[in-house]
């Protein structure tokens, strides 16, 4: 069945006017509705100022001169001017929230036509926004004015995502902001490439508090410039990026940096300080290791993060900074929560937006890409090309994603083994010889433990266990959880000591998670990573 069509509209009093039979001479906006033969108006919901009640009557007697089976509903409205927006924006509103839209069986048209009218404006704000659920129809008067000429119409549907052209823009503007993200790498990993697109549309999407979690030189403090960046480009900020890292504030500096100070607040604050929360006013403020912030710091930090005002030291007056925050940290803020080293208000109003950079060990098909892109980077920077032979690069990506390779500093690590290979190489080639004494060099530099050799330390699994459990394991178990439990005692992260533990099966798995793994494996027997290193 054929959904009623209704058209909403405000009547125009300088071209919808006219009493005399010259009216019909003249192209009127609001009669020309009906006055196409393949355009059906069911019901019209004809809006105009009190004060002009004579004229609205008059188009509702002529409007059924031309379609008597057009239903005209007249809507007076009091409007003391209807050139000021925010009384007529004001009515149009309130008409529309008590309106019953009935979009199962009707469809709704507002009309807009030339001019510059106020009440076409607000019609497309209405519509825009879905307070009217419907589409514009325009129409626009004939080249030549004559009688029963109407004009001409057109639907036009506010849902972009309709118009093919326009989509495949959006498109390719979604992914140049995808690229920009990922500084133009053709990351190959699932997971993240999943995760930064989600990232690029909460950055242009949302002011509201990031944070951002993962292991040292994972790209934290790249990404969240490179966020501020995308929005600058957008116009969504005009401020500062602003970047510190929390483990440098101590003591009364730290409250300083952060909110600034008033002159003689304490001892050596011979100035104002205006403080970074300050500086960052319309733009980004970058919080690295946030979990390092001290308790009073989270306290005055939450109250800026909520009410965008904060008190500077030693001032008894507020000041205010609107700044979008993005949080930085290494640590699982869960845990800190729980032993108290973190507020728990402060937690959940920064973890709206979390996300958990993987370290590059956990995207092992991704080495490739990076590499070519920070030999592509040497290049432009040295003005010297310089690039892999096939069996060296290959020996390289080898390492890079064995179990060997630790990458405890991540892209820091990867950064540095590639500009020493990329100096080093004589006449731009980097061959096998080459890659085997960089190979040497970052074992050397990873290798941190125990010397070779060393007998094992004892395991006491009845303290970790209790001593019951710890009896009732089998030979087997126990002498395998030892040996977790030695692996992960020697090895900074969970991640890292999931690597060593499974180097093998990783390698044939399409989604590498390693502390997974792990978690579950020590889950099992009650424990988690917490618990393991804490005992040691």
């Amino acid at each position: 069945m054929r959904k009623k069509t209704v058209v909403i509209g405000f009547m125009g009093t300088q071209l919808d006017s006219g009493n005399g039979s010259g009216r019909w001479e003249k192209w009127r906006p609001t009669v020309s509705l009906v006055q196409h033969e393949d355009v059906v108006v069911d019901r019209l919901e004809l809006m105009y100022t009190d004060r002009h009640e004579a004229l609205a009557q008059q188009l509702k007697r002529d409007i059924a001169t031309v379609s008597p089976e057009t239903v005209v509903n007249l809507v007076a409205m009091a409007i003391a001017d209807p050139w000021d927006f925010g009384d007529m924006y004001g009515a149009l509103y309130d008409w529309a929230r008590g309106y019953r839209f009935d979009t199962a069986r009707e469809e709704y048209w507002a009309h807009i036509t030339t001019g510059t009218h106020v009440a076409q404006i607000c019609m497309f704000l209405l519509v825009e926004s879905r307070r009217v659920p419907g589409v514009l129809l325009q129409t626009s008067p004939p080249k030549k004015q004559a009688r029963g000429n109407a004009g001409s119409v057109a639907l036009i549907d506010l849902d972009l995502s309709r118009y093919d052209v326009l989509a495949r823009r959006f498109d390719a503007e979604h992914g140049d902001a995808l690229q920009f993200l990922k500084s133009g790498i053709a990351t190959r990993n699932p997971r993240f490439n999943a995760l930064i697109e989600e990232i690029e549309r909460v950055a242009v999407r949302s002011r509201a508090p990031i944070l951002l979690t993962g292991p040292t030189g994972a790209g934290k403090s790249h990404l969240a410039r490179r966020m501020y960046e995308l929005k600058k480009s957008r116009h969504q900020v005009t401020g500062e990026f602003v970047e510190v890292n929390c483990a440098t504030l101590h003591g009364d500096g730290a409250a300083s940096t952060l909110f600034g100070h008033r002159k003689g607040a304490f001892t050596g604050a011979i100035t104002d300080r205006a403080g970074l929360l300050r500086t960052a006013h319309q733009g980004v403020l970058f919080l690295d290791e946030i979990g390092e912030l001290g308790l009073d710091e989270q306290a005055m930090l939450l109250k800026a993060v909520e009410e965008k005002r904060f008190f500077p030291v030693g001032s008894d007056r507020e000041v205010a900074s609107e700044f979008q925050l993005v949080a930085g940290t290494n640590r699982d803020l869960r845990v800190d929560v729980a032993q108290g080293r973190f507020r728990d208000d402060l937690y959940a109003r920064i973890n709206l937006w979390a996300y958990t950079l993987p370290g590059l060990a956990q995207r092992p098909e991704d080495f490739e890409p990076n590499i070519e892109h920070l030999l592509a980077r040497s290049s432009a920077e040295t003005g010297r090309a310089v690039r892999f032979n096939a069996e060296a690069k290959a020996h390289y990506l080898r390492f890079a994603q064995s179990a060997r390779a630790a990458w405890s500093g991540n892209f820091r690590d990867l950064s540095a083994s590639v500009t020493r290979l990329a100096t080093l190489a004589d006449g731009g080639r980097i061959g096998t010889a080459l890659v085997d004494a960089e190979i040497q060099r970052l074992e050397w530099l990873w290798d941190r433990g125990p010397a070779r050799g060393a007998a094992p330390d004892a395991i006491d699994l009845g303290t970790l266990l209790g001593a019951d459990a710890a009896e009732a394991l089998d030979l087997f178990d126990r002498l395998q959880l030892e040996a977790v439990v030695r692996v992960c005692r020697s090895s900074r992260t969970l991640s890292e000591a999931g690597r060593q533990l499974f180097d093998k099966s990783r390698l044939e798995r399409t989604v590498v998670n390693d502390a997974d793994r792990l978690r579950k494996y020590l889950g099992r027997h009650g424990l988690d990573w917490e618990a393991v290193v804490a005992a040691d």
